[in-house]
């Protein structure tokens, strides 16, 4: 049960973001809703997660509410939250009020949030322009609003806006930047989930599922002070590292198999995000060995263009290059490493992104692009670094297509043409030559990623999640160690 009547952790800081917030604004209004409660079964609710945005500028830690923020208002910050109801607070805890919205939440007026429509009415009219998130879930309250506020533009000429704008590039800028506040959170996370991802390594031992390390791991992480996970751990074994997220747990585990862990915790709002892969039985074969020296050398190769002035694009291609030269030397992909890269050959076994965003979510919010351009890395920006390379144990005949293409032109028409887009790919596929390449037996089933958190600095970069070690004879030292988490 959340604590209700618990302050936001540094009220200044978000008192802050609302101010730089309303700056943006103008004489423009925007409303944030938070989260609703979601019914998992009968009457019993799923753990609730306030959203991110709503979060971010009030602190606010309850179901149903919604913020207004009307910089040219003698009420610039109004909640409209559940009003106090002793009967349900005996079931569910301690609510705020309204008088704690203004109270404890810093809001310059509080109301009951079914006033929250006739108070909209009143605000919007005469705005140049009103925000709210497409497909939210006030979305459609906004809607009827403005339908009901057209005669009076009609037949007064009133700038009350006919439409709603999306207020996400305005506020997800804000998000991208982390304040020192932030960081400090952001590299709590991290640090925690450091010494998670240590025991889950120590705790592993064949024999047990993969859920007995899952559950060490999320206990250190409320051991630790981490109230929630920043995302469904995924515990993938053997094959089950192939699946990108898979997050079912709980095959049995043998001596011989790699497990895969991509699990980060959050602290005060803010989400780590953690890939190590390792033996289960502490030893790395010579196949799984080869494999990860790729993808750890297109990790290292990666981390060295995190810096200010580069940009995620950069990051990317450095460590496809990388990973590229790897599978050739291998014998997984039957070209020249730059045939391979011209036809993207590597995406049969590299088929994600190397980096996102990271934040306050997981895969956090802000553009990777500027006017169709990629960003340049700031300081203050934090991210992820995660190559990987998964080899389906179900495909030990692949057959490429000889084709070459620039992804992002492929993009851009899918953008453009729709479904339409789909037959022109399939017509040029199927009119390009193909070769059948046999993949070596002692390959099939490795699905191995290596991921860290990275901070932008003044001058280079810092590696938030450096202290799980990626080096393999270091993994095999950390796997011979005890765990201090109570054995199975």
């Amino acid at each position: 049960m959340l604590d209700r009547n618990r302050l936001p952790s540094d009220p200044a800081q978000f008192a802050e973001r609302r101010t730089r917030f309303m700056e943006e604004l103008g004489d423009a209004v925007a409303v944030v809703p938070a989260s609703a409660e979601m019914i998992r079964n009968n009457d019993v609710a799923f753990d609730f997660r306030q959203d991110s945005d709503f979060f971010f500028l009030t602190g606010f830690d309850e179901p149903d509410a919604v913020a207004m923020f009307d910089p040219t208002s003698d009420e610039p910050y109004t909640l409209f939250v559940r009003p106090r109801d002793r009967d349900m607070e005996i079931w569910t805890g301690y609510r705020a009020g309204v008088d704690g919205a203004r109270e404890r939440f810093g809001a310059d007026a509080a109301y009951d949030v079914a006033e929250f429509q006739a108070q909209l009415r009143q605000r919007v009219a005469d705005r140049s322009a009103i925000y709210v998130k497409p497909g939210s879930r006030i979305e459609g309250e906004v809607t009827a609003t403005l339908a009901a506020l057209q005669p009076l533009r009609e037949r007064f000429g009133s700038r009350t806006p006919s439409a709603a704008l999306d207020p996400s590039e305005l506020l997800h800028d804000l998000r991208l930047r982390k304040s020192v506040f932030e960081v400090d959170h952001l590299r709590r996370a991290c640090d925690i989930s450091v010494d998670a991802h240590i025991e889950a390594i120590r705790f592993t031992e064949p024999g047990m599922h993969e859920y007995h390390v899952q559950a060490a791991l999320e206990y250190v992480f409320r051991a630790k002070g981490s109230v929630r996970n920043g995302y469904p751990s995924i515990v993938a074994s053997g094959p089950n590292a192939c699946v990108l997220h898979y997050i079912e747990n709980d095959r049995k585990m043998a001596d011989g198999d790699l497990l895969l862990i991509d699990a980060g915790c959050e602290y005060g709002y803010f989400s780590a995000d953690i890939t190590r892969t390792f033996p289960v039985g502490g030893t790395f074969t010579k196949p799984q060995a080869a494999v990860y020296e790729v993808v750890l050398a297109a990790e290292q190769a990666a981390l060295q263009e995190c810096r200010p002035g580069s940009d995620l694009r950069t990051v990317h291609e450095t460590a496809v290059r990388v990973v590229t030269e790897g599978l050739v030397e291998l014998g997984l992909i039957p070209t020249s490493v730059d045939d391979a890269l011209e036809m993207h050959l590597y995406r049969e076994f590299f088929m994600h992104g190397t980096s996102h965003w990271l934040g306050m979510d997981v895969h956090d919010c802000g553009s990777t692009r500027i006017e169709g351009k990629p960003r340049p890395l700031e300081a203050a920006m934090a991210f992820t670094v995660e190559p990987g390379v998964y080899i389906n144990p179900d495909r030990p005949t692949v057959t490429y297509t000889l084709q070459a293409y620039d992804l992002d032109q492929r993009f851009e028409r899918r953008l453009r043409l729709g479904p339409a887009a789909k037959s022109l790919e399939d017509e040029e596929t199927s009119s390009s030559p193909t070769v059948d390449h046999e993949i070596p037996e002692e390959f099939l089933g490795i699905g191995i990623r290596i991921e860290d958190d990275v901070l932008v600095t003044d001058e280079e970069f810092e590696n938030l999640s450096e202290g799980v070690p990626v080096e393999m004879d270091a993994i095999e030292a950390l796997w011979r160690e005890s765990s201090w988490v109570p054995a199975v």
